[in-house]
């Protein structure tokens, strides 16, 4: 598993915020809120599993959340074996929040703070089916402009962003070969995701989500750290409903709600950085 280290500009940090991606990304999307951090802390930015410069795994069925839970749980391990005074704290988006709701729920594994991005404990099967559209699709592109200009269309639930900042989210997920350019990532990532959102009988299928769902309840409501949940206000996988309940239950989260955004906010713009920031770095 690789990951990006974030150093702080002077001295050795015992304050390490691991941030985690969603889905289909990788560790580089939180190069901005990476450099906001760094003069204070330092971070490390996962590549899941399949993902960026992560190994690929030979079981497709083994891309689901448990793994990557083991995962990054012995990352965790080895952090806190380097230095047991070490303060760790967890940023994740969506599938990175899933991730860091079951590490949190663990006393021996927890951080300190824990910071959700557009994710709970239900998610909304219509984000499912949208993801799995094209997700596995394995497309490759004739330019790299071109590979950005997809990469833009799948991800309008971003919000607005530059031309320069699509360019900075997508030139990491891409990989130059013979001429050509595709994506970062493992296409059999597609196959659990497909497995239930394709599976025959669909009623089985929801019935099966229902019960992932009352899991992560569960997960959530063992949670003690303090908790910062971020939503997109036109999020298609994270409802207001979700959000609102998760501020009344488990850690009593704090709930921050960007306009003009949906699934999922991408901690580029200057008040979603601030919003963690004042969150991870307030004493």
């Amino acid at each position: 598993m690789a990951y990006w280290d974030w150093a702080p500009a002077i001295g050795r940090a015992r304050h390490v915020v691991v941030c985690v991606h969603g889905l289909s990304r990788q560790g580089r999307d939180f190069d901005v809120l990476a450099r906001a951090l760094s003069p204070q802390a330092r971070v490390l930015a996962v590549d899941v599993a399949g993902r960026g410069h992560s190994d690929w795994l030979a079981d497709p069925m083994a891309y689901q959340v448990g793994t990557y839970v083991a995962d990054l749980a012995a990352l965790l391990m080895q952090l806190r074996a380097q230095d047991p005074e070490v303060v760790i704290d967890w940023v994740g988006t969506s599938m990175g929040g899933l991730i860091g709701m079951a590490l949190a729920a663990q006393p021996a594994l927890a951080p300190r703070k824990l910071v959700l991005n557009d994710v709970g404990p239900v998610i909304r099967w219509e984000a499912l089916q949208r993801i799995a559209s094209y997700l596995g699709r394995n497309p490759s592109f004739g330019s790299e402009q071109e590979a950005v200009d997809y990469l833009a269309s799948i991800s309008t639930g971003f919000g607005p962003h530059t031309p320069e900042q699509w360019r900075a989210l997508s030139l990491p997920l891409l990989r130059e070969r013979e001429g050509r350019w595709w994506l970062h990532y493992d296409p059999a990532l597609a196959v659990p995701v497909k497995a239930l959102t394709e599976a025959p009988d669909q009623e089985m299928a929801r019935t099966t989500v229902r019960e992932g769902e009352a899991t992560l309840w569960g997960l959530y409501d063992a949670i003690t750290a303090p908790t910062l949940v971020l939503r997109g206000a036109q999020s298609d996988l994270f409802s207001e409903e979700t959000a609102v309940e998760m501020t009344r239950r488990g850690p009593h989260a704090r709930c921050v709600v960007f306009e003009g955004v949906g699934h999922a906010p991408t901690l580029v713009a200057p008040d979603q950085v601030a919003a963690v920031k004042a969150f991870l770095l307030d004493a």
